[in-house]
């Protein structure tokens, strides 16, 4: 049984997905589950805005409270859940935790309706985690 899991989360559908799958492979109480939610200051700047401090604090609220509710739905549960809040860019933030914390289980959500020229342009997020990080990873596809 894995007993360091990391789940990705935003607040996209997706997410969900990821939770749920962390749920369904019932981790016992000993498993230390590590939500983490990143800013992504990426989006803003491929976007060419200007990241102001304005956007990244409300953009962190944002993902604080979806945190603060992934964080009762896993604890409800019974599992050990510790967050991790961070900005950057999300394949890399989430390699260092991989690394730093000694993750066993990677579980992000996958979205079907993600643009082909999105796909073509960034690349596949997916795919450049599990290239990137050394552990297993479990994607979590939205069924609806």
């Amino acid at each position: 049984m894995y007993q360091k899991i990391l789940v990705a989360y935003n607040d996209a559908p997706e997410s969900r997905s990821a939770l749920h799958a962390c749920l369904r492979l019932t981790p016992g109480p000993s498993a230390e589950i590590h939500l983490v939610g990143v800013i992504n200051v990426g989006t803003y700047l491929m976007a060419g805005e200007h990241v102001c401090e304005a956007v990244l604090a409300a953009e962190k609220y944002k993902i604080d409270n979806e945190l603060a509710a992934s964080h009762a739905l896993l604890a409800d549960a019974g599992l050990n859940v510790i967050d991790h809040l961070q900005a950057g860019e999300p394949v890399n933030i989430i390699s260092e935790l991989v690394e730093k914390l000694g993750i066993e289980l990677v579980i992000v959500g996958h979205s079907r309706n993600k643009p082909l020229a999105m796909r073509w342009w960034r690349g596949s997020a997916d795919a450049m985690l599990v290239e990137k990080i050394r552990c297993n990873v479990l994607v979590a596809a939205d069924l609806a």
